[in-house]
């Protein structure tokens, strides 16, 4: 069962107009919510970076936070057997009476399903991923959680045709994020991530791995780095939702350190699994 504007219905028989700004131009935004036995990790903080991307693009709000939390909460009640799964929310601006660059006052698209998480047990990870590393075209508001992707999905499939796990990007010469991914290195015990700004994503699990990571009593540093100390990191991760927190151990074919995941690594993925409790 999905949510499509006010409805639960089966996934076959919901469909959009052809008319819907988010079909036509990737006009809106979305959210992934991670609910692991239930639960959703950093709901609240989910919620305000929507109504950030609704206000950068300016969409009204359907729902207040508390219906928002209703309608997911019933989506995650409609698969009792799967305990751990990501909920997809998009919000478009709606559908007009034709194409057009502009727009009026429309009523907005929502859509809400919920997928399978299957998390990466941790001895799978000990060894590390792989990534790729490309220059970073996007546009200058890739903060706003936008359904217009394009260039992500791009640089995603590239690197699934590389067998690499993700593309961590940089613009000129200092790493941005990855393609669905936040960045983070490890350099002499203190941890590195690109500070918030117009060039990444915040993060929410980024938000929790920083979170985590200082509970362990770690340094955090959210400050810029180069490509060039990414390629000569102690530790490399990255972090999303569905991800959690995975180590990178080969970048474009070289092995990064001593070519395993990191004992600050390690840590910190223990105490974001213990999030889920």
């Amino acid at each position: 069962m999905v949510y499509l504007n006010g409805n639960f219905i089966e996934k076959d028989k919901a469909f959009v107009s052809v008319m819907d700004r988010g079909f036509l131009f990737g006009d809106g935004v979305y959210e992934v919510f991670p609910a692991y036995n239930r639960k959703i990790i950093g709901l609240d903080s989910h919620l305000n970076r929507l109504q950030d991307g609704l206000d950068a693009i300016s969409i009204k709000n359907p729902h207040t936070n508390n219906e928002w939390k209703d309608l997911i909460n019933k989506i995650i009640s409609f698969d009792p057997n799967n305990q751990n799964q990501a909920i997809y929310l998009q919000i478009s601006r709606g559908s007009d009476e034709n194409r057009k660059h502009t727009y009026g006052e429309l009523k907005p698209t929502v859509y809400i399903q919920s997928s399978a998480i299957n998390p990466r047990e941790k001895s799978t990870l000990l060894n590390g991923l792989s990534a790729i590393t490309r220059e970073d075209i996007r546009w200058l508001k890739s903060n706003t959680k936008a359904t217009s992707l394009l260039a992500n999905t791009l640089y995603a499939q590239e690197a699934k045709n590389n067998d690499a796990e993700e593309t961590i990007l940089y613009r000129d010469g200092i790493v941005t994020e990855a393609s669905s991914s936040n960045v983070f290195i490890v350099k002499s015990n203190c941890i590195y991530t690109h500070p918030k700004g117009p060039n990444i994503l915040p993060g929410i699990t980024r938000e929790k791995v920083i979170e985590c990571a200082k509970i362990n009593n770690f340094n955090v540093e959210e400050s810029s780095f180069t490509k060039e100390q990414l390629m000569n990191a102690d530790e490399v991760w990255i972090s999303s939702s569905t991800r959690e927190i995975i180590p990178i151990t080969i970048i474009d074919g070289i092995q990064i350190s001593d070519g395993f995941a990191g004992p600050i690594w390690s840590e910190v993925y223990d105490q974001y699994q213990s999030l889920k409790s």
